[in-house]
């Protein structure tokens, strides 16, 4: 029984969420989980890291991890334009910049108009989708930034901020 409500909790997930583009996708997280967006600025390369982890940025003076979520999601990388942003994002108390083709807005997105995730098929994991959303004739793909970050990335930020 307690897998049900706790199933019931999860298919609600209505609020704001920063909206963004990755290719021809548009993506949402939840917006109190946030801290910032900036623009693309130089980022220092970490050896030994998976290609998707771009490096460090100085931010005011704090060192954060920059993931380019292009290459997390196994897209073909592009190059940066005037539209690419970091979105600064707190995910179990950590700062991790993740890299996205542009920032569209803040959107509230009430419960009616998200769906779950539908089943894509053995093998196909989409632990880190919240739902769907269907808002203005167009699904936004709403995602848990703290599943995007398997705990695996989650440790390779910890150290990487707790080296520098």
């Amino acid at each position: 029984m307690e897998a049900v409500a706790e199933k019931k909790e999860t298919s609600i997930h209505e609020g704001k969420y920063l909206t963004f583009v990755l290719g021809s996708e548009e993506y949402g997280i939840e917006i109190i989980k946030v801290s910032e967006i900036i623009g693309i600025m130089d980022i220092t390369n970490v050896p030994q890291t998976p290609d998707y982890m771009k490096g460090v940025i100085n931010l005011r003076g704090k060192v954060i991890p920059v993931i380019d979520l292009r290459l997390k999601f196994s897209m073909v990388e592009e190059k940066y334009t005037q539209e690419t942003c970091v979105i600064v994002v707190d995910v179990n108390n950590t700062q991790i910049g993740i890299i996205v083709d542009s920032v569209s807005e803040v959107q509230d997105i009430n419960g009616s108009e998200i769906e779950e995730t539908p089943d894509l098929g053995q093998g196909i994991d989409t632990n880190f989708i919240l739902g769907m959303g269907k808002v203005k004739e167009k699904i936004i793909i709403l995602l848990d930034i703290e599943k995007v970050l398997s705990a695996g990335d989650l440790d390779m930020v910890k150290e990487i901020s707790e080296s520098e």
